[in-house]
This record gives structure tokens, C-alpha cells and sequence, in this order.
């Protein structure tokens, strides 16, 4: 059954749609915050590759165990103060991560951190659903460019934290500081969205779940692709200098924050299918400019055509799958996002071994078909889907 809303005043609904901005923005922050300080955390604790490689595990593992059950709690307590608690606690865990003093609690710490990441992230987007269904319009865009827009901040924030010699532990206690008083603040003007008795608690991606599932495991592959192999691809295949390697996620990133503001106009304009389309096109001839060529700035333009590609579709299917009859918000969009991040898991470990096996060319061919993928699947989107 569907959750009953609470109709929200005129003069409230902008207010809370700030605060589900903030929110978004806070959870590409902290999270960026994080992977800017990994190095540092690293060598303070002593471990080799493969020992971090280890660690960092605990992270997926609380963020897929986290999927089910947020749904399950949105389904019965509304996403509000399931997003109140996951947001403060995913604060709250930042510094734990600097004060692990050996490999198996930074594990431990990055099991907590990834569960309330993953939280916060499925009950910010059933916020924001529900604020796109109050406005009538496309909005869901904008809330997934205020999460680019945090991570590009954190990671430019972390760089800084780097340049001026701050050790992780007080970065992150700052970050922490900061980010849980906004978070105080934004918390007070979510919406009130009240959950009915019945419905299911937790489905398995089926049919157009199913579908949609696919579309965001296609794109979270994708953008695992680039955020980990890129500069390795920009260095060992074309080429380009180590700090000109280093430009192509970065590339990529801005093309994503740019794409996701003009989004919503987009989708207003053309419609959920087409735009889904011309994505999947566009990210796949991206990479094809990307693996074909020898010269770095073509490269760093193909990677921009794959973030422009990419940007909008995490938001499409998520707006799409909070409008599922029969299904709670929550419930599907943690049906949805359990695939989309199990895409963005495996793919740069599956990027590696097809690499190991044939090329890294290679591999990038095979995340390009994946993206013609995402336009076989885009007719699901359609509203009367």
C-alpha cells in the first residue's frame, strides 16, 4: 500500500526541499571526506595493497545489508526519522574511521560507516521523491547534483586538509562538526510522510523493478569504471601525464554536477524515456572516443560525454521507482539501489580481471555495450510503466 502524505503549506514545501538539498549535499561531503584521506589512512596504519583492499570490503558489506532494512524501517516509520538517524550516525562514524588502530576496526568502522551511508541514501531519495510528487514536476535531478556537488567539495576540501599537513583525525572531527549542526537543521524541515499498515516490507527486483535494477546496475558499473580505472586508463593506454591522468575523473565528476542541474529541464522538455536514451547513447560513445584514440584530450572529452550520459539516470529510474503502485517508496527504492550499487561494487573488480585476461580497452568495450544496455531498458521509464 502506499504511505499517506502530510500536505505540506506553501510556505513550507520550498523550505523542506532546501532541506533534502542539504541532505544530499552533506551525504556526497562526508562520504568524499572519507576517499580523500584513504592514502593518509593507509600509511598511518601500515597496510599493503592487498590488506587495504581487504579493509575497504567493509564498506560494500554494510552498505548492501543496509538496503533491505531501511526499507523495511521507511515502510514502517517513514523515511523522515529513518534519514534523521542514518544522517547523525553517518556523521558521528567519520572520526571513528581516523581513530581505528589497526586493519580489522577500520573494517569494523567502515561496516558502520557504509550501513549509515546507504541508509541515508535511500531515505534521502524517498524524501526527495515525494517532494518531486508535492511540486508535480522534475526536480529529482537537483538533489542528485547536490551530491556531486558535496563530493566535489569534500574531495577539494580533503586536498586542502592534505596541502596544509591537518592529520585525518581532526579533518574528519571538523567534518563531522560541521556537517551533523546542517544536518540538525535540515532534519527539523523534512517531510512528514506517514506510512500505512500493510504492503510488503521488502521485494525482490522483479518485472519492472527488475528493469529499472538493470538500468542502474548498467550505470553504477559505469561510473565504478571511471572513478577507479580512469586515470590507470588516461596513463597506461594513452599515454598522458600522471597529473593529466588525474583530470579524468575529475572530467567526468563536473560533467555529472553540470548535467544533473540542467537535468530536471531536460526531463521536462523531452520525457523520462528519451532522455534515458540519448544517455545510454551518449555514455556509450563516450567511451568509444575514450578507448579509440591516443591523444588525452579527446580522452578527457570522452570521459565528459560519459557524465553527461550517466547524469540523469540514478535520478530517472529512482523518481520512476518511487511511483510503483503497489509498492511502498522506501521499499523500492531499496529494491532499485541494491543493484545500482552492486553494479558500482563490481565493476572496477570486474574491470581488472577482463583487463587481466585481454586489455583494459577491452574492458572499457564492454562497459561501453553496457550502456547501449540502458537504452533497450529505457521504455520502462515511461510513466505508464
Amino acid at each position: 500500500m502506499p504511505v499517506s502524505t502530510t500536505p505540506s503549506k506553501p510556505d513550507t514545501l520550498p523550505l523542506a526541499r532546501a532541506a533534502i538539498y542539504l541532505t544530499f549535499f552533506i551525504c556526497g561531503l562526508v562520504l568524499a571526506a572519507w576517499v580523500s584521506r584513504i592514502p593518509a589512512i593507509k600509511q598511518h596504519l601500515g597496510l599493503s595493497a592487498g590488506e587495504l583492499g581487504l579493509v575497504l570490503a567493509g564498506a560494500p558489506i554494510g552498505l548492501v545489508l543496509a538496503m533491505p532494512l531501511t526499507g523495511w524501517l521507511i515502510a514502517r516509520w517513514g523515511s523522515r526519522p529513518v534519514l534523521a538517524g542514518a544522517a547523525l550516525g553517518n556523521c558521528t562514524t567519520l572520526p571513528l574511521l581516523a581513530l581505528a588502530p589497526s586493519g580489522w576496526t577500520l573494517a569494523l568502522a567502515l561496516f558502520v560507516f557504509g550501513f549509515t551511508n546507504a541508509a541515508t541514501d535511500i531515505a534521502m531519495n524517498a524524501q526527495a521523491v515525494e517532494a518531486e510528487k508535492r511540486y508535480t514536476r522534475p526536480i529529482m535531478s537537483s538533489f542528485h547534483a547536490l551530491f556531486s556537488l558535496g563530493g566535489l567539495v569534500g574531495a577539494a576540501l580533503g586536498g586542502a586538509a592534505v596541502a596544509i599537513g591537518m592529520a585525518p583525525l581532526p579533518f574528519f572531527v571538523w567534518m563531522a562538526l560541521g556537517s551533523g549542526l546542517l544536518m540538525l537543521w535540515a532534519i527539523r524541515h523534512l517531510l512528514e510522510v506517514r506510512p500505512l499498515a500493510g504492503g510488503p516490507r521488502f521485494v525482490w527486483p522483479r518485472g519492472v523493478l527488475l528493469g529499472l535494477g538493470l538500468i542502474v546496475f548498467c550505470t553504477g558499473l559505469g561510473e565504478g569504471a571511471v572513478a577507479d580505472w580512469s586515470a590507470v586508463f588516461m596513463k597506461q593506454e594513452v599515454g598522458s601525464s600522471e597529473a593529466v591522468a588525474a583530470l579524468g575523473f575529475g572530467a567526468f565528476s563536473l560533467a555529472m554536477v553540470v548535467g544533473r542541474l540542467g537535468g530536471d529541464a531536460l526531463i521536462y522538455r523531452f520525457g523520462p524515456v528519451a532522455l534515458a536514451r540519448s544517455g545510454g547513447l551518449l555514455a556509450a560513445l563516450g567511451f568509444v572516443a575514450t578507448l579509440t584514440t591516443s591523444r588525452p584530450e579527446v580522452a578527457l572529452l570522452g570521459f565528459v560525454m560519459v557524465g553527461l550520459g550517466y547524469c540523469t539516470l540514478f535520478p530517472l529510474v529512482f523518481s520512476a521507482a518511487g511511483r510503483i503502485p503497489g509498492v511502498q517508496p522506501g521499499v523500492a527504492l531499496a529494491s532499485v539501489a541494491t543493484l545500482g550499487y552492486l553494479g558500482f561494487l563490481a565493476g572496477p573488480p570486474a574491470i581488472g580481471l577482463i583487463a587481466e585476461a585481454a586489455s583494459l580497452r577491452a574492458s572499457f568495450a564492454v562497459v561501453a555495450g553496457l550502456a547501449l544496455v540502458i537504452t533497450l531498458l529505457a521504455g520502462l521509464l515511461h510513466p505508464k510503466k
